[in-house]
């Protein structure tokens, strides 16, 4: 059994993000099965492969941050700064369900 170390989140916010990343995660694995599929039709010679590839690239990434989401909700962690661990509130999370800082942290990282 996992341990909810959130003060802000409710389950059912909890609840109701966990379903919305599983949602994106589904939806980017049709994507990157998809772009594999274009990947296999095409002859690599023209400039539409470089960009399948290049999406099939970002797609992969978007599925591992999202499971890395869905593996920090198990844990209990997921809705916490990365870098000052304060709490994002589940406003942000709605809008942004794969977050890892608050505003004034993403700021910083943003300027930098």
């Amino acid at each position: 059994m996992t341990t909810n170390h959130h003060t802000t989140l409710s389950s059912v916010q909890i609840q109701t993000l966990r379903q919305e990343l599983q949602e994106h995660l589904q939806w980017r694995i049709t994507q990157r099965d998809n772009l594999k599929a274009s990947v296999d039709s095409t002859n690599g010679a023209d400039h539409a492969w470089q960009d399948i590839l290049a999406s099939l690239t970002a797609a992969d990434r978007a599925i591992t941050e999202t499971q890395h989401c869905l593996d920090r909700l198990d844990e209990g962690s997921y809705g916490q700064c990365a870098q000052c661990e304060v709490d994002i509130p589940f406003e942000r999370l709605k809008i942004r369900p794969l977050a890892r800082y608050c505003i004034t942290c993403q700021r910083s990282h943003e300027a930098a």
